[in-house]
Formats: structure tokens, sequence, C-alpha cells
């Protein structure tokens, strides 16, 4: 079967692999869509700060093959897969830290889930790893269900009020699906900041203020709506870590920052910290998504609340694997980048 690896910087090979042994408690799914991740692009073109190099781990498909002792799950079943899900019983687990569990970075799906089947490991199947998709639900919006769970996950960090205000610091696919969330909690307000033009008329598209990044009117324009007091909520859903900066500038005293993309390794960033303090500013990193957020991304998408078929605009086959992954890291009149199998 063929599968992607990364091959090298800036290089996605399609190699053939050997079709993984099932476990008796294992599930076999044959790969429908999965969507391209930010830290999947990082993988190939930067350096991605966190240990795996697996791509793929926004998969939904097709059940093909059931381990002789799995019961919930049957031949057929349309599902969503989480590639990582924690012991839920450890220290940082019962302090609702489950991406921070090391039992979470050793479930992993095999060989991975840009692959046209892959296994998902026993513990995962018993462990809520894996959630039948309703019918009306399309293999592509299945595909968005994890990304959403990151943010939905973030969204959990922080306290918010209906009428509030946000601004969104890049406006690819998870920013918009942040506007989203905005929009779905009844927020009055959302900036949306970018640099790219596409992205920024998309925003504009499905309700955001779109603003370019860093420009001085941009800087005014968020403190005029606001009052001169900045939001009440700020989201880097970017990587580029000038955003922190303008971000701790155009939060409100008492606001948060919420630190959502992935910073390349190695990546620093000068902070006036008396800026922070004398702001009361509370700075929030949010890492992946545990299984209890992808239930609520599930059902977020089932009911229509988060619609997240509007972000794809592209679609390319597992074979075009390097050139949707250059389309990704161009992001040139692109969202959301799905792969079908």
């Amino acid at each position: 079967m063929k599968t992607a690896f990364v091959k090298g910087p800036a290089l996605v090979e399609i190699s053939d692999t050997v079709k993984p042994v099932l476990g008796s408690g294992d599930i076999l799914v044959k790969m429908q869509s999965c969507g391209i991740c930010g830290s999947d692009v990082e993988k190939v073109f930067g350096k991605y700060g966190q240990p795996s190099m697996r791509l793929g781990h926004e998969p939904a498909g097709t059940i093909v093959e059931v381990g002789a002792n799995v019961k919930d799950f049957k031949k057929g079943d349309r599902v969503f897969t989480h590639h990582h899900v924690p012991c839920y019983s450890c220290h940082l687990c019962n302090h609702g830290n489950e991406t921070m569990c090391s039992k979470y970075y050793e479930t992993n799906l095999s060989p991975c889930g840009l692959s046209e089947e892959y296994v998902v490991p026993e513990w995962n199947v018993i462990h809520g790893g894996v959630l039948k998709i309703p019918d009306s639900m399309s293999f592509e919006e299945a595909a968005m269900i994890e990304p959403l769970a990151c943010c939905v996950r973030s969204w959990d960090k922080f306290t918010y009020k209906k009428g509030d205000t946000a601004a969104i610091f890049g406006a690819g696919p998870t920013g918009m699906m942040h506007v989203m969330l905005a929009q779905a909690h009844e927020f009055s307000t959302v900036f949306a900041l970018d640099v790219n033009d596409f992205r920024l008329n998309f925003a504009g598209s499905i309700g955001a203020i779109p603003l370019k990044s860093g420009a001085v009117d941009s800087i005014q324009k968020i403190l005029e709506t606001t009052n001169n007091q900045g939001v009440d909520v700020s989201i880097v859903a970017t990587g580029a870590l000038q955003a922190v900066t303008d971000a701790i500038a155009l939060t409100r005293k008492g606001g948060t920052i919420v630190m959502f993309g992935v910073p390349s390794k190695g990546a620093t960033l000068n902070i006036d910290m008396s800026v922070v303090y004398s702001k009361e500013l509370t700075i929030v990193p949010s890492y992946a998504a545990s299984d209890k957020d992808t239930k609520q991304a599930l059902d977020l998408i089932a009911s229509g609340k988060v619609v997240a078929k509007k972000l794809i605009t592209h679609r390319y086959t597992l074979d075009q694997s390097q050139q949707a992954f250059e389309h990704a890291h161009t992001g040139q009149g692109a969202m959301k980048i799905v792969i079908n199998g």
C-alpha cells in the first residue's frame, strides 16, 4: 500500500509499505480523506518542535477489518480516528493536561494517517480515539474534526462572555475555525489579521473584519472599534512570533492571549514583561486535542454550528502529496487542503 513520508527538507515521498499486522484489539481503516495541518507543513518545510515526524493526523475513512476482540466497531463503519489518546489516569491527565501525558505520544496510527490504509491500535480503539460519523457527514468534513478539536481545547482554557471581542492572528484554516467558534459563542466583533490577501478576503466573507498584520491602520482600527481598550482575547494561530508582540499591544487589560500556532524549534522572542505584568495579561499555550475535544468538534460540525466544509478549497490525491504540501506551504489561493484516498 502507498504511504506518504517526510524524506528530507521540503520533500514528501510516496512509498510502498507492507500492510500492518492487525492485533486482536486493532482496527484497519481505509483512508478516505485527510487534511493537511500546519504542523505537517512545518515537518516538511520547517523545524518542527515536537518529536513525531509522521504525516497525516486528520484522517477519516471506512473500517475494512477489525481484530477478533473488537466489539464496538465493524467492517463498513464510517469513522474519524484520533492519532493520540492519553491514559486519563496519570497526574497530568488528572489535572486536565491530557495532551502532555506520556501515553499520548505512544499511541500512533500505523504507519500514519496519510496512507491508503492504517491501523488504529487497541488503546485508541477502547479509549475513545475512534468516533463513528453520521451518514450526513462527508469524509472531508470528518477530516476537519481533529483541527477543530484543537481549537475547541484552546477555548476551554479561558473565560469569555457573549458580546466579547477577539483578534485572530493568522487567517489560515484553524484561524478561520477560531473565527467560527467566536461567532458560535456570540462574540460581537472578530478581527482576522494576516498578510495573505486571499485569506483576508475569505475571512471577510465569513463575517470577520480582515486587517493587514502589522499595519498601523490595522492597530488603529482595532483600538477605535474597542473604545481604545483592545480586544478581550487574542488568538495567535500562526507560528510567526511577531503576532505575539502585536497581541500584547492589542489585548485589553486583564485579557487573554492564546498561543495556538506552532512555533519553529528554537524560536525566541523578546517580550517586555513589564507590559504583560502591568496589563495583567494571561498568556495561555494550547497544544493538540484529546478525545473529549474531538467529540465536541464532531457535534459542532454535525449540528452545523461550525460549517467546516466552507474552509476546503483544494483537493489532491495521495500520489499528489508533494504538490499538495507545496501548495499548503505557499498558501497561494488556498484555505484548507485535503488529500483524498
